[in-house]
């Protein structure tokens, strides 16, 4: 009996080495998200929303704290932003081991000229979702058809 050495011929099932390749070589949590900046940071997802009376806008961002949000208005322009950082350091006797980590966001939105009560913009931080209350001025709210007499 003689030993002979393989030398990984592919054409023995066609199309399944270059899928399996393909799988180990790709970024096995990247499966189509679109949802990344050209610098590689995540950008959280945003469901912006409008009401006869307001602007709702969600921002999913789990992980964080109602501290690391700024939400300002600037005319008509809300800009949400986040930064996060974290450093943790062990030493041991014989080595010290450092990470950190630095996480920051910033999405921006135009909003209608002179539709917002910017002073009655609330914020809140909830389950992982930042959520934003934008309501509108009142000359600006739909208003319910009304009636008018015929005299």
């Amino acid at each position: 009996m003689s030993l002979v050495k393989w030398n990984g011929n592919r054409d023995v099932l066609p199309g399944l080495s270059g899928w399996f390749d393909d799988f180990w070589s790709r970024d096995l949590f990247n499966w189509g998200n679109k949802n990344f900046s050209s610098s590689q940071t995540t950008l959280p997802s945003v469901n912006v929303k409008e009401t006869d009376d307001n602007f709702e806008v969600e921002v999913a961002a789990p992980g964080m704290a109602k501290n690391d949000f700024r939400v300002t208005l600037d005319g008509n322009l809300l800009t949400i932003s986040s930064e996060k950082r974290s450093d943790d350091e062990e030493k041991k006797e014989t080595y010290t081991r450092r990470e950190f980590s630095y996480q920051s966001f910033q999405r921006s939105f135009q909003l209608p000229k002179d539709v917002v009560d910017d002073e009655s913009i609330q914020a809140k931080y909830e389950n992982g979702v930042l959520h934003l209350t934008i309501p509108k001025k009142e000359e600006v709210k739909k208003k319910a058809p009304r009636q008018i007499e015929v005299y």
